[in-house]
């Protein structure tokens, strides 16, 4: 077939191919073994309209397909390997190449299911040499692998010359055949109800769609031409589209003439029965063996171009075999050594010899590819990429039922090779991540999916909250939009660990290193070096959080910046967290000194003071209310128990103390317990521990001696207190670690 494009383009052949080749390479597999061995047994086991069904659903499959195809061709150029081309290149080469060899390996067997249909062509030659001159007939298997070596031997050696003749004879004896098919007739007069009737205890209806499926695989070998076509971008659409609707009109006709012509149980005895209603019998039989070598011929040079394609991205894990598998010869670069290895596999599944079992196997495989390209299609629509320019524009929906019916069809075919097939992908997915760990992944393609999904459901939540109380003086159903700003990100990391706790479960959080300076070339490059480095711990830790950094040539307006960020999630940032190490009062000093700042814009507070003890064993947190963090206590046990929620606490426990004078001691437990009961916390109320405070007794030092063994306390602290003794409401915490001070802009209700 190769040989037959060349002597087509004459003297241009070094530019490549025009549409026709695309046009005879995706017909001639249309128009192959199935439409003459298998359409007859089709409508004996599911009947006329049983069998339009197939092709229907089999066309809504394939045009789905074909228009996707279209549409990818026109916007990227297409090079050699076809399907496996367009997919590397849209989801990356991991997927791409796992659903490139189960494409390869599908079309590599094509070959088998071509050259066992070509031996079943002969069998009426046989049995006339049988009956005429007591030849004894010779065991199909061996006869097939006899075609099978003579075809090996054209391609490797002999492709050029006689490839053109063979396939001019095998086009018009092709005709010629379905002309005659469609000319003759039976004595046969259909009874009433023929177009349902059907021969008993016939197969079912998705067993045959699963036997007649590679009658509409041709879509495939046109693709597989895209490295030597001229203008892929023309001629893949044009060329596909064109042999998709021809071979779909004859595939009717052909189910009519047979059901019109013949009983079903005539056409399921007889799986050459067209020779019975042809003009001349001898004809099908000849072309069925010309649709044969045809189709065999297009599988045979389109399987290596594809395996071709595999060696030269290096998806296999061994550079040798990579070179061996890339390696063509001649000015077309003709891909010798990958024909040789899609000869082998095509001599082991024609020993086989079971033609089902070989339909099955390349079904299964082709459907994977088919809803691969279709998935393309679709996602391409939602990612709204400013790249993505087609000429020719298929609907997304016909994409999405392209995509759906071909994963549920192929567990209605046959549940187990289905679920083979995608394990078989996943083996190969996994094995290439493996040895190719430098190349794209899912993530190429899906990067702008969730781009205009979070989009999207940014305006969603910017636009509900516009019908949100604003004269509510209680947050009712808060979650922690967090922001936090730490210069110190590469000192200590009890910034970032805190950052990616308040956010696991329950909120979102933005993490910003501060880098202290001006916007310059070299600030860039420090931005660069920061945010890898800030990703290797986010990679570590499992976090979720949004990572990001900030040049600013002080901390105040780097707070300024940072505050006026719009939420990632959609939702305004409504919390701020600061860190500083306990005995840097210059720290503190300057975080206080941007507090009213920070309130102006409605914020809630949250400083950290980090200490050389760190977090502990994470297996107890204190939470204390004063008599003054009224105001806070809701805000401080909601941000105990979403800490509680990320897993490294998920086994702590968390103990409420508060601290009141001896006649409030009742009330204040009540309060605590009905806080508890009402918000359905995980708190045990034997953690509630109420400490009764005499008269002169400072608060400081009760907490120090009950919480020196906490992982994490918790404690509240007020504006007005800030703007009386400032630093000093953080100070005198001598005995404990690391302590969680937290201001509430309002009460936040726990329901």
């Amino acid at each position: 077939m190769c040989a037959y494009f060349k002597h087509l383009n004459g003297d241009k052949q070094h530019q490549g191919f025009g549409t026709m080749p695309v046009f005879l390479a995706t017909i001639s597999t249309i128009l192959g073994a199935i439409l003459f061995l298998r359409f007859g047994y089709a409508i004996a086991h599911i009947g006329f309209w049983g069998t339009i069904g197939v092709i229907a659903l089999g066309h809504v499959v394939t045009i789905a397909t074909a228009m996707a195809v279209a549409e990818i061709a026109t916007n990227q150029k297409v090079e050699g390997g076809g399907a496996y081309y367009i997919i590397s290149r849209s989801f990356g080469l991991n997927v791409g190449a796992s659903i490139g060899i189960a494409l390869y390996l599908a079309q590599a067997i094509s070959v088998a299911f071509y050259i066992v249909a070509l031996g079943e062509s002969a069998v009426p030659f046989m049995d006339f040499l049988e009956q005429q001159y007591n030849i004894p007939e010779i065991d199909k298997r061996y006869l097939n692998l006899g075609f099978m070596a003579l075809l090996t031997f054209l391609i490797l050696y002999k492709g050029a010359d006689l490839g053109v003749k063979a396939l001019y004879v095998v086009a018009a004896v092709l005709l010629v055949a379905i002309g005659m098919f469609f000319a003759g007739g039976t004595d046969y007069v259909p009874e009433p109800g023929r177009y349902y009737a059907t021969i008993e205890g016939g197969d079912h209806f998705f067993y045959v769609f699963t036997i007649i499926f590679p009658a509409f695989t041709g879509i495939a070998a046109g693709l597989g031409l895209s490295g030597d076509l001229r203008e892929p971008r023309k001629s893949i659409p044009l060329g596909t589209l064109s042999a998709t609707v021809v071979g779909m009109v004859i595939y009717v006709f052909v189910a009519w003439k047979l059901t019109v012509s013949a009983s079903p149980e005539d056409l399921a005895n007889d799986q050459l029965f067209m020779s019975k209603i042809a003009v001349w019998g001898p004809i099908i039989p000849i072309g069925l063996a010309c649709a044969a070598i045809s189709s065999a011929l297009g599988s045979i040079l389109i399987a290596p171009r594809t395996l071709q394609a595999l060696g030269k991205d290096n998806v296999f894990p061994n550079k040798p075999v990579n070179s061996f598998f890339e390696k063509g010869i001649g000015m077309m670069n003709e891909p010798f050594n990958a024909s040789v290895i899609t000869c082998l596999i095509a001599f082991v599944f024609v020993f086989i010899g079971d033609i089902n079992f070989v339909a099955e196997i390349i079904s299964m495989f082709f459907m994977v590819t088919y809803g691969a390209i279709c998935l393309i299609s679709v996602l391409e629509h939602f990612s709204a990429d400013p790249s993505y320019r087609p000429t020719f524009r298929s609907h997304w929906i016909l994409s999405l039922i392209g995509a759906i019916l071909c994963f549920w069809l192929m567990f209605q075919m046959n549940f187990w090779y289905a679920l083979l097939s995608l394990l078989i992908m996943i083996l190969f997915y996994f094995s290439i991540n493996y040895f190719n760990k430098d190349v794209g992944g899912l993530a190429r393609i899906f990067k702008g999916v969730i781009f205009q999904t979070s989009r999207r459901l940014q305006i969603f939540l910017q636009e509900r909250d516009d019908y949100e109380d604003e004269d509510d003086d209680a947050d009712e159903g808060w979650r922690p939009a967090l922001i936090c700003i730490n210069e110190a990100s590469f000192e200590r990391t009890s910034a970032f660990d805190m950052t990616s706790w308040i956010s696991h479960r329950y909120g979102f959080g933005t993490y910003l290193h501060l880098i202290q300076g001006y916007l310059s070339k070299e600030a860039k490059s420090a931005k660069i070096d920061a945010l890898k480095q800030l990703k290797k711990f986010a990679r570590a830790s499992g976090s979720n959080v949004y990572l990001d950094t900030v040049v600013s040539p002080s901390f105040t307006s780097a707070v300024a910046q940072a505050i006026q960020l719009p939420g990632i999630s959609g939702q305004d940032n409504n919390l701020i967290l600061f860190e500083y190490l306990k005995g840097a009062s210059d720290n503190l000093q300057q975080i206080l000194d941007n507090y009213p700042l920070i309130s102006a814009l409605d914020f809630d507070v949250c400083i950290l003071r980090s200490t050389e003890k760190g977090f502990g064993y994470n297996s107890e947190i204190h939470i204390w209310i004063t008599p003054r963090d009224l105001d806070n206590a809701n805000l401080m046990i909601l941000m105990g128990f979403i800490i509680q929620g990320h897993p490294i606490w998920s086994k702590s426990e968390i103990k409420i103390m508060s601290i009141a004078p001896p006649s409030k001691m009742e009330k204040r437990k009540d309060d605590i317990v009905d806080l508890i009961k009402k918000g359905r916390l995980p708190i045990s109320l034997k953690n509630i521990d109420l400490i009764e405070q005499s008269e002169n007794e400072n608060p400081k030092s009760i907490i120090n001696e009950r919480s020196k063994i906490a992982d994490l306390t918790i404690l509240g602290f007020r504006s007005e207190s800030i703007k009386r003794t400032g630093a000093e409401n953080f100070e005198g915490y001598e005995g404990i670690g690391n302590i969680l001070f937290v201001n509430s802009l309002k009460s936040k209700i726990i329901k």
